[in-house]
């Protein structure tokens, strides 16, 4: 629903105004350090101040662009796309769900807890050669290891969210006779919210580590496989252009989630 501000005070629309100019300098001030460093870099690769077959350059990278678009590149992103999704939904739901049962469940939280801590600390790239072992070649092994990467996280977060819920309004809902699942649907889960929001932003970055991690490994597709490849022999323009790529994906991934998050924020408003 649209606001109607001709109820509100001089003062807060020159507020409001200031917000929004405020917004709108930071996006322009974003997108010129952007162009400031894509200008800088191709300058410097064409008075040959930086080598072109090390650092690559943006017109290079278009290029290259533009050739691998002709081929298969298509291909590869998507597999790449579908396995980031796929994970991030998996680490993202099973992790809260695990974190839901934790907080149900104080005597099991209390006997997983130090599994949960060594577990997060653990160097899941330790884990490539059993989970290429146990999964093989291809897909599911990559997915395994984001998943792996997020999960942990993804627990400890919501399980904090969870259990920092302030005890008085728990002991208010009791007293007027609710449940343990009513208080989880009514409070609990509403106050998690915005911390649900973090973590979202977490396992953004984290997805496209874990998912060019597991491909690092044993993909035979994917822009972490052309990202390997373009290292073997020598094709920097490829590697940069690939990383590119990657950088755009996240970068879509992460608006996405912004746009839950001001829907999320909206619907409390309201």
């Amino acid at each position: 629903m649209k606001k109607n501000f001709s109820n509100f005070s001089k003062g807060y629309l020159k507020y409001i105004r200031k917000q929004k100019l405020n917004k709108g300098l930071v996006i322009a001030i974003q997108i010129g350090i952007l162009m400031f460093i894509i200008a800088l870099w191709e300058i410097l690769a064409r008075l040959n101040i930086i080598d072109t077959f090390i650092m690559s350059s943006p017109s290079r990278i278009l290029k290259e662009l533009k050739r691998l678009f002709e081929n298969d590149f298509l291909y590869h992103i998507n597999v790449t796309l579908v396995e980031a999704l796929v994970s991030f939904a998996i680490a993202t739901i099973g992790g809260t769900l695990i974190a839901i049962i934790l907080w149900w469940s104080k005597f099991l939280r209390k006997i997983l807890d130090p599994y949960i801590v060594v577990l997060n600390s653990l160097p899941k790239i330790a884990l490539g050669p059993i989970i290429i072992i146990w999964f093989g070649i291809g897909t599911t092994p990559i997915i395994v290891m984001a998943v792996l990467i997020m999960i942990i996280i993804t627990v400890i977060s919501m399980l904090n969210a969870f259990t920092s819920c302030d005890e008085n309004k728990i002991l208010l809902l009791q007293s007027m006779g609710a449940n343990k699942f009513q208080i989880l649907i009514k409070l609990i889960l509403p106050n998690a919210l915005l911390e649900f929001i973090s973590v979202l932003k977490i396992n953004v970055g984290l997805t496209w580590v874990g998912t060019i991690m597991g491909e690092y490994l044993v993909s035979r597709a994917g822009l972490g496989h052309l990202i390997v490849y373009g290292g073997q022999v020598f094709n920097l323009d490829l590697v940069m252009t690939s990383t590119v790529v990657l950088c755009i994906l996240a970068s879509l991934m992460y608006f996405a989630v912004l746009i839950i998050e001001k829907i999320i924020i909206k619907h409390r408003e309201n």
